[in-house]
């Protein structure tokens, strides 16, 4: 195998970790310095030399301009999420977070799960708007994360894609995981984890569709790669091959896609629904093909 391969797979670390390790000359083989291309070979002396390990992440309480609270209860508050805003603290992430964010507005939060994402049972991209819950009681942390891993959360998203998916109403059912050459992205691949998407299109524009989609698994990008992937990406989502022309010409800067509602059975009983309207880029960018097309 490859170094990067081969690391990354015994190391548990990304692939461009261990390419980063190899070019400072901390990867060894037999006492030389090894490419991250280069071959690892049975029975060769392989020596890593690590940095040193990074502080824990912590939540800063710094208020979220734009950050809105749509329901709040003793067992969970339900936030508008707006652009530019990460769940909660991760390596290489400086922006706001929507934890701080509570923080910062005198919510507190449940204190199950790791440090820097208490209470967090799902999580939106930092560049995709809408709506989102975060477990407040350690009773509704248990509750929820064990309804979104039995996949009993309604989780509907609005997108709007390049050209007219065919047939209009359907499913994809596609892996995935980490894309093969790119760290930073994700993609259909032979052997990834399961995911599947239903979308329905909701309105027709020349070249663009409104779609609705209904998530069944939950998977990091998962709707950008899984139009991405069957050739109709999401309207200015650049990452995933969308038309930069199109984006520029609608203004707008990011993936065209919403999460647009919630519904759950609430940890205290009952059934509970929430949603969330567009952001101004958004249906700006809806307006103008409306009235390309008119």
């Amino acid at each position: 195998m490859r170094v990067d391969a081969g690391l990354s797979k015994l190391l548990g670390l990304s692939r461009s970790a261990v390419a980063s390790l190899a070019e400072s000359g901390d990867v060894l083989v037999d006492g030389n310095p090894a490419g991250k291309s280069d071959r690892l070979a049975a029975g060769a002396w392989l020596e890593v030399t690590l940095p040193p390990a990074q502080q824990p992440l912590q939540v800063v309480a710094v208020p979220v301009e734009g950050l809105r609270i749509l329901h709040q209860d003793d067992d969970i508050v339900v936030v508008d999420k707006p652009i530019g805003v990460a769940v909660h603290p991760s390596p290489g992430w400086e922006g706001p977070t929507v934890v701080g964010g509570l923080a910062a507005a005198g919510v507190r939060i449940a204190t199950s799960g790791a440090a820097e994402r208490q209470g967090v049972v799902h999580r939106l991209d930092a560049g995709t708007t809408g709506v989102m819950v975060v477990a407040k009681s350690e009773h509704a942390y248990s509750v929820l994360k064990r309804a979104f891993k039995e996949r009993t959360v309604d989780k509907r998203y609005h997108a709007v894609v390049q050209g007219h998916p065919d047939p209009s109403r359907g499913t994809i059912d596609a892996p995935i995981d980490r894309h093969p050459r790119h760290d930073y992205k994700f993609a259909v691949v032979t052997g990834g984890k399961p995911s599947i998407t239903h979308y329905e299109t909701v309105e027709a524009f020349r070249a663009a569709s409104l779609v609705d989609v209904k998530l069944e698994t939950g998977r990091t990008h998962q709707i950008r790669v899984h139009f991405a992937a069957i050739k109709h990406p999401c309207v200015g989502d650049l990452t995933y091959g969308a038309d930069p022309v199109l984006a520029q010409r609608l203004a707008i800067t990011r993936q065209w896609l919403h999460a647009r509602s919630l519904s759950f059975e609430h940890p205290s009983g009952g059934w509970a629904t929430f949603e969330s309207q567009y952001t101004a880029d958004l249906q700006h960018a809806l307006d103008e093909l409306r009235d390309q097309d008119g």
